[in-house]
Protein backbone atom coordinates (compact mmCIF):
# COMPACT_ATOMS: atom_id res chain seq x y z
CA UNK A 1 0.00 0.00 0.00
CA UNK A 2 1.84 3.52 -1.07
CA UNK A 3 0.49 6.35 1.16
CA UNK A 4 0.45 9.97 -0.17
CA UNK A 5 1.84 13.01 1.74
CA UNK A 6 -1.33 14.83 3.32
CA UNK A 7 -1.72 17.53 6.31
CA UNK A 8 -4.60 19.09 8.30
CA UNK A 9 -5.26 23.06 7.46
CA UNK A 10 -5.89 25.13 10.29
CA UNK A 11 -10.07 24.32 10.18
CA UNK A 12 -9.21 20.55 10.63
CA UNK A 13 -9.62 19.56 6.93
CA UNK A 14 -7.35 17.42 5.02
CA UNK A 15 -4.94 18.62 2.38
CA UNK A 16 -3.40 17.26 -0.25
CA UNK A 17 -0.30 19.36 -0.97
CA UNK A 18 0.33 18.82 -5.26
CA UNK A 19 4.06 19.80 -6.49
CA UNK A 20 4.75 21.17 -9.68
CA UNK A 21 6.41 18.75 -12.36
CA UNK A 22 5.60 20.34 -15.76
CA UNK A 23 5.09 23.66 -17.35
CA UNK A 24 3.91 23.63 -20.80
CA UNK A 25 5.96 26.32 -22.55
CA UNK A 26 4.43 26.34 -25.55
CA UNK A 27 1.56 27.55 -23.90
CA UNK A 28 3.35 29.69 -21.34
CA UNK A 29 3.02 33.75 -22.11
CA UNK A 30 6.33 34.54 -20.17
CA UNK A 31 4.24 36.79 -17.88
CA UNK A 32 5.78 36.29 -14.61
CA UNK A 33 2.54 35.56 -12.61
CA UNK A 34 3.23 32.68 -11.37
CA UNK A 35 7.00 33.70 -10.32
CA UNK A 36 5.75 37.08 -8.72
CA UNK A 37 3.14 34.57 -6.24
CA UNK A 38 5.74 32.05 -5.87
CA UNK A 39 7.64 32.38 -2.66
CA UNK A 40 9.81 29.53 -2.61
CA UNK A 41 12.25 29.76 -5.20
CA UNK A 42 10.94 27.10 -7.72
CA UNK A 43 10.51 29.20 -10.59
CA UNK A 44 12.48 31.50 -13.26
CA UNK A 45 12.53 32.76 -16.79
CA UNK A 46 13.94 31.32 -19.82
CA UNK A 47 14.74 32.89 -23.03
CA UNK A 48 13.93 30.58 -26.28
CA UNK A 49 14.63 31.14 -30.13
CA UNK A 50 12.08 30.84 -32.96
CA UNK A 51 12.66 26.99 -32.83
CA UNK A 52 11.85 26.39 -29.09
CA UNK A 53 15.73 25.86 -28.15
CA UNK A 54 16.94 28.12 -24.84
CA UNK A 55 19.48 30.29 -25.43
CA UNK A 56 21.55 32.82 -23.36
CA UNK A 57 19.83 35.87 -22.33
CA UNK A 58 22.12 37.88 -24.34
CA UNK A 59 22.13 36.50 -28.10
CA UNK A 60 20.18 38.61 -30.24
CA UNK A 61 18.00 35.29 -31.71
CA UNK A 62 15.29 35.37 -28.40
CA UNK A 63 11.72 35.12 -29.52
CA UNK A 64 10.63 34.93 -26.24
CA UNK A 65 10.64 34.34 -22.70
CA UNK A 66 8.87 31.20 -20.88
CA UNK A 67 8.80 30.26 -16.89
CA UNK A 68 11.24 27.10 -16.09
CA UNK A 69 11.33 24.99 -13.03
CA UNK A 70 14.43 25.64 -11.39
CA UNK A 71 14.44 24.17 -8.48
CA UNK A 72 11.32 21.42 -7.68
CA UNK A 73 13.33 20.68 -4.48
CA UNK A 74 11.85 24.28 -2.89
CA UNK A 75 8.23 23.54 -3.83
CA UNK A 76 5.96 23.13 -1.09
CA UNK A 77 2.99 22.01 -3.10
CA UNK A 78 0.65 25.16 -3.14
CA UNK A 79 -0.20 25.39 -6.05
CA UNK A 80 -0.30 29.20 -6.27
CA UNK A 81 1.43 28.98 -9.65
CA UNK A 82 -1.02 27.07 -11.28
CA UNK A 83 -4.17 29.37 -9.92
CA UNK A 84 -2.50 32.65 -11.21
CA UNK A 85 -1.41 30.68 -14.46
CA UNK A 86 -3.85 32.86 -17.00
CA UNK A 87 -2.83 29.54 -20.10
CA UNK A 88 -3.04 26.54 -17.30
CA UNK A 89 0.47 25.55 -17.90
CA UNK A 90 1.22 23.83 -15.03
CA UNK A 91 0.76 20.21 -14.29
CA UNK A 92 1.33 19.15 -10.47
CA UNK A 93 1.60 15.58 -8.52
CA UNK A 94 0.65 13.98 -5.24
CA UNK A 95 4.25 12.49 -3.27
CA UNK A 96 4.02 8.83 -2.31
CA UNK A 97 5.83 8.52 0.76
Amino acid sequence: MVATLTSVTKSGKTWEPKFVESIDQEDCLGCGRCFKVCGFNVLGLIALNEDGEVVDEDEDEIERKVMNIEHPENCVGCQACSRICPKKCYTHATVAV
